[in-house]
């Protein structure tokens, strides 16, 4: 069946979100620019917190943001309806004195980000993108166009190529991304920490390198999202691990703010940075941010500890990210009966060992939500000899005490440069999202 025009209209906007988002602090800045527009409120956290019944609020930290709609006729013990997701994905970094080069080449020195597949990042054309800090303090956002190539050996200098091709993570990731004087050891006139600062305000003059104190720069993939396949079936793009789960639930945020309906709790969209390599930060899940913004929340409708504790005690958190679709030319890696499709729907992810948070409990009430959303939902469940990764699901429910569930969409190529989703699944994960807020 072709996808429909909601479909397409919902993948076009995922586009254009990951476009404007090509690092976890670029999502965050464009997560709360967007929900601004719809009324929302953004609070700074060194400041006095006034929340009220009726408040559209969003608080940003580093690549993080939580947002939150309270309903008019909330009370201090309002359960809340958070939907997590995440803002980074795998990646490249800068490290310190990151312009090197070699033999006339102009080359950019990083490190691995998480768990990236290291050869879907081979000749394209990446952008750099993140945050300078400047001498002052002030942090500003900066993105540049395509800008370096990781350039793959010709198979003429290894013929062997095709048969073993695994990169030495020191020597053989380094990108280029221009020409500059000079053999091996010989001084590089160029600065990539200029071109950084040029992009600072998309060509409004960017900054005074010489300003710049630190950096959290990352690389992404230059090529727009793109939808293609037979009925349009399919969505490639970098970053959909996780911003798919990012857009699903700041749309479905968006229509709750929009149709102002009252809803019997708070609505919120926390959205994590780091969660590639753990979660151990101050942004991200197992840090106190989710819990530092439930506490004042509560505090500002007048709760105390008892009233937190019975508020947690009748909330929900849907932890979104991508699971595996399977895979047609390696079916031995999945489980042999439990064989979720892209785009056959949202999945539901169940791992005994509690890799994920779902139980029965949280099973019941997502299916409950994909009918209130007249969406069919999928089930995944790792191969017993294939261990599977985790979410910010176990860690938020520990952390908290909620009661969590752990969804997602499948995808293929997950962790590559350019990821591959369902487009239905795409607009699907957001109706079902759009119903848990409501419902």
């Amino acid at each position: 069946m072709p996808a429909s025009a909601a479909a397409l209209a919902h993948a076009e906007d995922l586009a254009e979100f990951v476009a404007q988002s090509p690092s976890s602090y670029h999502a965050a800045s464009t997560v709360a620019r967007r929900l601004e527009k719809s009324g929302f409120t953004a609070l700074d956290e060194t400041q006095p917190w006034v929340t009220s019944p009726g408040a559209r609020q969003l608080v940003v930290r580093d690549g993080a943001v939580i947002a939150w709609i309270v309903p008019d006729a909330a009370t201090a013990a309002a359960p809340f309806r958070i939907f997590g997701a995440h803002s980074d994905s795998p990646a490249f970094k800068l490290k310190p004195q990151p312009t090197t080069g070699r033999l006339g080449w102009l080359q950019a020195g990083v490190e691995i980000y998480g768990g990236p597949l290291l050869n879907s990042w081979l000749d394209r054309e990446l952008r750099l993108a993140g945050r300078l800090v400047l001498d002052d303090g002030t942090a500003v956002l900066t993105a540049t166009g395509p800008l370096l190539r990781l350039p793959q050996l010709a198979i003429h200098l290894d013929r062997e190529a095709n048969d073993h091709l695994a990169l030495n993570k020191q020597t053989q990731t380094q990108p280029v991304w221009g020409l500059g004087p000079g053999a091996t050891g010989d001084a590089v006139s160029a600065d990539l920490l200029a071109e950084l600062a040029a992009a600072v305000g998309e060509g409004a003059g960017g900054v005074d390198p010489a300003r710049i104190r630190g950096y959290d720069i990352v690389t992404a993939d230059a090529a727009r999202g793109a939808v293609f396949g037979k009925d349009d079936a399919f969505f490639a793009s970098g970053r959909l691990d996780d911003l798919a789960s990012v857009h699903a639930g700041l749309v479905a945020l968006e229509r709750l703010a929009v149709a102002g309906e009252d809803a019997p709790h708070i609505a919120m969209l926390a959205v994590f940075d780091h969660e590639e390599v753990g979660s151990g930060s101050r942004s991200g899940a197992a840090g106190p941010f989710l819990a530092d913004v439930i506490e004042r929340v509560q505090l500002g409708l007048g709760g105390g500890r008892e009233q937190q504790l019975r508020a947690l005690a009748a909330s929900w958190c849907v932890s979104s990210d991508v699971g595996h679709s399977v895979h047609p030319n390696y079916p031995e890696k999945h489980d042999p009966v439990v064989q979720p499709l892209l785009g056959s729907g949202p999945i539901l992810k169940i791992n005994a060992n509690q890799r994920y948070a779902t139980d029965a409990s949280g099973a019941a009430a997502w299916h409950a939500w994909c009918d209130a959303a007249e969406v069919v939902s999928q089930e995944f469940v790792s191969n017993n000899a294939v261990p599977c990764g985790s979410t910010i699901g176990p860690i938020t429910a520990t952390r908290l005490g909620i009661r969590t569930v752990d969804v997602g969409i499948p995808i293929l190529s997950m962790h590559s440069a350019r990821e591959l989703a369902g487009t239905a699944d795409l607009y699907a994960l957001t109706r079902v999202a759009g119903a848990f807020f409501a419902g």
